[in-house]
Order: structure tokens, then sequence, then C-alpha cells
């Protein structure tokens, strides 16, 4: 008998679009021969299904379940493809804890950390496992000093959202006159910012999952972007960047990236499909952590669907083991 998976998508955020592009990816490549999918669009007007005949069916949020043609549908699983809130900042996996119905992504409390970029730096930065380059963090409602953040860190930084993603809203800044602009920015996207240091060198990424009692540890990508940093053009226009997978890089920075994905994944607490960046300073021969992505994208131009053919893996069995984990 096929189970029956809720594959919700959209969300409140700027990367709605992005979200339904990775659903059509997901949707395409589960077992149909396993699997009853229900693709279920989130937004803050409504939750809902649209069934092959254009019938659109609300979800009831008392127990998460469809009611189509007099039945009642309820999910043995749900796989989550919402890339910022609510599904990748754990209001949902919450919600689902609260439910007692799996979920393929990491529970409340990791998702709701890493997705705070801040707050995630300084946990990992504790953890003393790989290098964290030195930030300032300011809100939206309380007082800062431009002159002051120049004070504490040295130019280049990064000014993103610490509650963002795809890079919406980011900014390189060069200039002491071109961080009030960028600060400004950001503010317009989260009503918290992260100021962080530039770090020069290769940035890698890397997939890995919980699957059949281990963790899988995906090929490295290296991002090699013609813009001046990976923004939202740069991820999701084709020719924008160039994306190397497995990474051309020596055994051992493989190794250390590798090895420090994993602790971090586990310290983390994490489960299902996480991408872990990082930027590789080959000047000093240092691995510095730059951020830990609970729902990475899953469009045909992303990179954990890279990553997962250059490991000779299908997608339909990735998704699958996905799913099969989370019901265990």
């Amino acid at each position: 008998m096929k189970k029956n998976i809720a594959l919700v998508a959209g969300g409140y955020s700027g990367e709605y679009v992005i979200s339904v592009q990775s659903a059509v990816t997901i949707e395409n490549n589960l077992d149909s021969s396993k699997y009853a999918v229900y693709k279920i669009i989130i937004t803050k007007e409504n939750w809902s299904y649209t069934g092959a005949d254009g019938h659109v069916t609300e979800v009831d949020k008392n127990d998460f379940s469809l009611t189509i043609a007099g039945k009642k549908i309820t999910f043995d699983a749900i796989f989550i493809g919402i890339h910022g809130t609510p599904g990748e900042d754990g209001r949902l996996q919450g919600y689902f804890e609260m439910l007692g119905i799996p979920f393929t992504s990491c529970g409340m409390v990791t998702s709701a950390l890493t997705f705070n970029k801040s707050y995630c730096n300084k946990v990992v930065d504790a953890l003393q496992v790989v290098n964290v380059s030195k930030s300032v963090h300011i809100f939206r409602d309380q007082p800062y000093a431009v002159a002051e953040i120049l004070q504490q860190l040295r130019l280049p930084v990064f000014v993103k959202p610490a509650e963002g993603g795809s890079s919406i809203g980011m900014s390189k800044v060069k200039t002491a006159e071109e961080l009030q602009p960028a600060i400004e920015k950001a503010f317009k996207e989260d009503t918290q910012v992260l100021i962080e240091e530039f770090i020069k060198g290769r940035e890698l990424t890397i997939g890995l999952y919980r699957a059949n009692g281990g963790i899988t540890v995906l090929p490295i990508t290296e991002v090699v972007s013609s813009k001046e940093f990976f923004d939202y053009e740069a991820k999701y226009t084709p020719g924008v960047s160039n994306e190397i997978t497995p990474a051309p890089v020596s055994d051992e920075i493989t190794r250390l990236v590798q090895q420090t994905a994993t602790i971090l994944y586990n310290k983390l607490n994490c489960k299902g499909i996480t991408r872990i960046d990082f930027i590789y300073e080959e000047a000093s021969g240092k691995l510095f952590f730059l951020e830990v992505n609970t729902m990475p994208g899953q469009s045909e131009n992303s990179l954990v669907p890279q990553q997962v053919r250059a490991s000779g893996q299908t997608l339909q069995a990735f998704y699958g083991a996905l799913l099969e984990e989370c019901m265990k």
C-alpha cells in the first residue's frame, strides 16, 4: 500500500519561487509506486492542495489533513520543500512535532538555530572545530553606530540579513561609505543584520544526510562566481557561476571539509539533507565556516542535486532514502 506523503512548498519569504521550483524536482523524482504525493502550497493566505482536476482543497490545520471527495487523508510523512520561513526556521517543524508527523528535515531547535546566521556562528565558534569570521550582530529596533562597527571589523565585510536565504538583501562592502546603505538594504529583508569580515579563499560546499544507520557525505562542490560574490543571480541564473562537482581540491582538503562537516552535522543534531558552506583560505590553510542550510535548494540548477548525481545516485533513490529515514 502506498504511503501518503505531503510535499510542502511555497512559504512566506522571497524564496517562494525557488521553493516551488524545488518542489517540481522533488515531486518528479519521488517513486510513484511507493508514495502517493500531495503537493501542498503554503502561503500567508492559505494552505491548500490543488488536485489534477483543478479542485482546491484547504488543509485542516487541526491535524494537517485533507478531505477530498468525502475521504479524509492523513500523512505518513512530510517532505519539507520550503526555503525560508516557515519551513526552514523551525516553525513548521515545531507544528509537525506537536502533531507527531515525521518530516524530512532538521527538528525545530536545530532549524531555528541554524536559520539565524549570527546565533549559529556563535554556537559553531564555541565548538572549536572550524574557524569563524569576526562579526557584529545588530537589530533594527536597537541603536548601533557605523563608526563602532568599523572599529571592530576590518574591511571588506559582508552585510546580510541574519535570517534570510538565497543571498537576498546581501552586500559586499569595501569602503566605510558603503556600510550604512548596505545595512539599510539588509534591514528591508529582516529585523536582524549580520556584518562579518570577508575571508578571501575558495568557496566549498558539501551536502550530508543520515540514512541506513549512518551519515552519507556527498561530493564537495566548488563555487566560482563571475560576480563579486555568490548572490541570488549567481545562484539561480545558469552561466553566472561555475559550480564544479567534485571540487578540484587535494585529498587533504577533501578530508578536512568532509570531517568538519560531519562533526558539525552531529554536534548541531542535524537530520535529513543539510548543506554546509565553507571558505578555504589558501594563504593560511585554514577552513572557515560560512553557514548551515537545512533546506538546500532542489531545483535542477541547485547544488545538492548536482552532488547526488556526481555520487552516482539517482534523485529518486536519494529522496526515497530521506523519506524512509524520517519514518523509521
